[in-house]
């Protein structure tokens, strides 16, 4: 029996591939999450500004909340203060967290559920005094704030997905059709104007990557050995792409759930075709008590640490998860190449199936890609300044 398990763990270990780099801009980054997931989003927005663009809250609550009040008046109908948060933001600013003035260049999408009884709209309207009103640290005309979707505590869809919970019943998965692309409407926010979703068979990957290279000792911080990733196509043949990490919330992880948060929330839909890359953190649940004893109880659900479960630092940059997240994102954009188009792009001659084209070179490029209406035409990266041959 014990050489059974010793080869079952090895084939997992071997399963999970190694996070790769990408020509990902590091100025398009962005996060999102649902309930602790939506949370943990926040912190990273936060935590990390400078790194972050925007952010989609699905049933969350203010930065910081669970350090200042007990967990559960962050929760179900609660109106936790927004002030020691703000001064904390404040006087953290530039050591502990990235150099707050990021925030105001940033857009946030907060969706609200009117069915939702585990993070009912009071608190979320406690996370936009936080930003907006109070904070002051986002202009309110960056802040969306969708609170009429009669929702219960879910991830909104316009969709079925399989196993799928209604959208007024809140239960496992999470994620429901509620006749609203939550996904859409963040990334759009976010990223303005995208081109339609691909409803079709998805031409990119899922790749299950080793995700305790970020993190010793990861299960007992929260985090699983493995993670996921979607990548396009167009990003993995070395397009300039962007970051989006979608969160889950508690009960939603992989070792929940499986992939049904991974697949059927439409993130994908839309990294499709528009040089996304989805990446997926996976938290596992643990049994060890917060270190903090505001959540006199272990993690057993798998949420995110926006208690501090694993430490009183958990809202910062040096917090276990939050450190692991930076490295990650970091990852994944370290292969930017920021090379411009190539210019005095001319038109030799044509045929009726032909067409010469030539262009001056550009300083850096190991080679180029050729669009025509948006998509690119050649199979191999053409690595002259000419191109002579049939498209």
């Amino acid at each position: 029996m014990s050489v059974l398990w010793l080869l079952l763990l090895i084939s997992v270990c071997h399963g999970a591939e190694k996070l790769a780099s990408y020509n990902a801009d590091p100025a398009e980054t962005s996060v999102s999450g649902l309930s602790s997931g939506a949370f943990f989003a926040t912190q990273i927005q936060v935590a990390f500004s400078s790194s972050i663009k925007g952010a989609g809250i699905v049933a969350g609550g203010p930065y910081d909340c669970a350090a200042q009040t007990s967990y559960a008046s962050c929760m179900y109908s609660g109106s936790p203060s927004v002030a020691k948060s703000i001064s904390n933001t404040k006087s953290w600013s530039g050591n502990k967290i990235d150099d707050v003035k990021n925030l105001a260049k940033h857009k946030v999408y907060m969706i609200s559920g009117t069915s939702d009884t585990t993070v009912s709209v009071s608190v979320m309207n406690q996370l936009y005094k936080y930003y907006v009103t109070e904070g002051q640290f986002i202009p309110s005309e960056n802040v969306v704030f969708k609170k009429d979707l009669k929702a219960a505590h879910t991830f909104p869809t316009d969709f079925d997905g399989t196993g799928n919970n209604p959208c007024t019943t809140a239960s496992s998965p999470y994620v429901s059709n509620c006749g609203f692309d939550g996904a859409g409407a963040i990334l759009q926010h976010i990223y303005g104007a995208l081109k339609p979703r691909n409803n079709g068979a998805l031409t990119g990957k899922f790749i299950e990557f080793d995700q305790q290279e970020f993190i010793s000792n990861a299960r007992s911080f929260g985090m699983s050995t493995t993670a996921w990733v979607y990548v396009p196509k167009s990003c993995a043949d070395g397009d300039v792409c962007k970051l989006h990490i979608a969160y889950h919330g508690c009960l939603q992880g992989y070792e929940k759930i499986g992939d049904k948060y991974v697949k059927n929330t439409g993130y994908n839909r839309w990294a499709d075709t528009n040089n996304l890359i989805i990446l997926y953190p996976q938290a596992v649940s643990t049994s060890m008590r917060s270190e903090m004893l505001r959540a006199p109880f272990p993690n057993m659900n798998g949420c995110w640490d926006w208690i501090g479960w694993y430490g009183t630092d958990f809202s910062v940059k040096s917090g276990k998860q939050s450190a692991a997240m930076k490295k990650m994102i970091d990852r994944v954009v370290s292969g930017f190449n920021p090379i411009g188009a190539p210019a005095q792009l001319q038109v030799n001659t044509i045929t009726d199936n032909t067409v010469a084209l030539s262009w001056q070179p550009v300083s850096g490029a190991a080679g180029y890609n050729l669009y025509r209406n948006g998509g690119k035409v050649n199979s191999q990266p053409i690595t002259g300044t000419t191109l002579p041959t049939t498209i």
